[in-house]
């Protein structure tokens, strides 16, 4: 049985597999698509896992402020090659640029924006990937504002100015002077790309991921023996821990490790003589998730192999 050139690609899209790998799959089943699939699946799961967390995670994370307002965005590539290009590198940082008069954080609405030098972003992005020759999406937005005071942008593993592997933005709400506010915000942002917080306090973390502790402390609290009462109490103390080490007001500062976060405001607006209050932060890591979505990937494979 023969294949056509959309038989590797519908294949490609199907299994995650490399071009020449499917085609060496379709003819050594002849053609056959469903045999091709499993073939893949038996020989090459494993590989097609990490190619397309490989190729997911690559590209560029942008920043940029204006005023009292920030934005991070975060373009994907298929290669970190195309990361390094110089066209790919413009589009992010005008991209980015364009996202600052954007209302809200819809990725549609960015790609509907007017791209600084003529159309949209979307044009833009899809004239980068006729010419780069590599496919690229935009995946998030994420916008922080003020009514007063800084917002800190940060780069960490910097490609080019406002543009990396991990972009930061840190807002700060006060009448202090900039000088004092820039100088707290590079602080707590290179804290924030070191720490990994998850939220700005417990109460914003994640329900589902508070709930995913709980079950793995109940277990171990279980393992213990002890009564029903002191395991209720084990638990409550590990949510508490966790709490505690993912929300960026309470994690100690990375620099003296053992001051929270919340006191290092404080005590900066003190000496600056007036309230300092961090009202948001975001943190955009290149590829950051992703890598569970592989897996969850490989995971419905597996159960599908049986």
């Amino acid at each position: 049985m023969a294949y056509t050139a959309a038989d590797v690609k519908n294949l490609r899209e199907r299994t995650g597999a490399g071009m020449m790998d499917c085609k060496k799959a379709l003819t050594e089943t002849d053609g056959d698509f469903e045999a091709a699939v499993d073939a893949l699946r038996s020989k090459g799961l494993a590989a097609a896992a990490k190619k397309s967390s490989r190729t997911a995670a690559e590209g560029l994370v942008g920043v940029a402020v204006t005023g009292t307002k920030g934005v991070a965005v975060e373009v994907n590539s298929e290669t970190d090659f195309v990361a390094k290009n110089e066209q790919f590198q413009d589009f992010v940082r005008n991209a980015t640029q364009a996202a600052l008069e954007v209302s809200g954080d819809d990725v549609e609405a960015l790609k509907a924006a007017a791209y600084p030098t003529g159309g949209t972003v979307g044009d833009a992005l899809t004239n980068n990937v006729a010419t780069i020759g590599e496919n690229q999406q935009i995946r998030r937005i994420k916008t922080v504002k003020v009514s007063q005071g800084l917002i800190v942008p940060y780069m960490h593993n910097a490609a080019a100015p406002n543009l990396g592997k991990i972009g930061v933005l840190v807002a700060l709400e006060s009448e202090a002077s900039a000088e004092v506010l820039e100088a707290l915000g590079k602080q707590i942002a290179m804290h924030i790309a070191a720490a990994f917080p998850l939220a700005l306090n417990a109460d914003d973390l994640d329900a589902d991921l508070i709930e995913r502790e709980r079950k793995v402390a109940a277990e171990k609290a279980a393992e213990s023996g002890k009564p029903e009462a002191v395991q209720a109490k084990m638990v409550d103390g590990a949510i508490a821990k966790y709490a505690k080490e993912n929300a960026l007001l309470s994690q100690l500062f990375v620099i003296d490790n053992k001051t929270p976060i919340q006191q290092v405001v404080d005590q900066a607006g003190k000496e600056a003589g007036t309230k300092i209050v961090l009202k948001d932060f975001v943190r955009f890591q290149l590829g950051e998730g992703i890598e569970k979505q592989v897996s969850d990937f490989a995971a419905e494979v597996a159960a599908l192999q049986g």
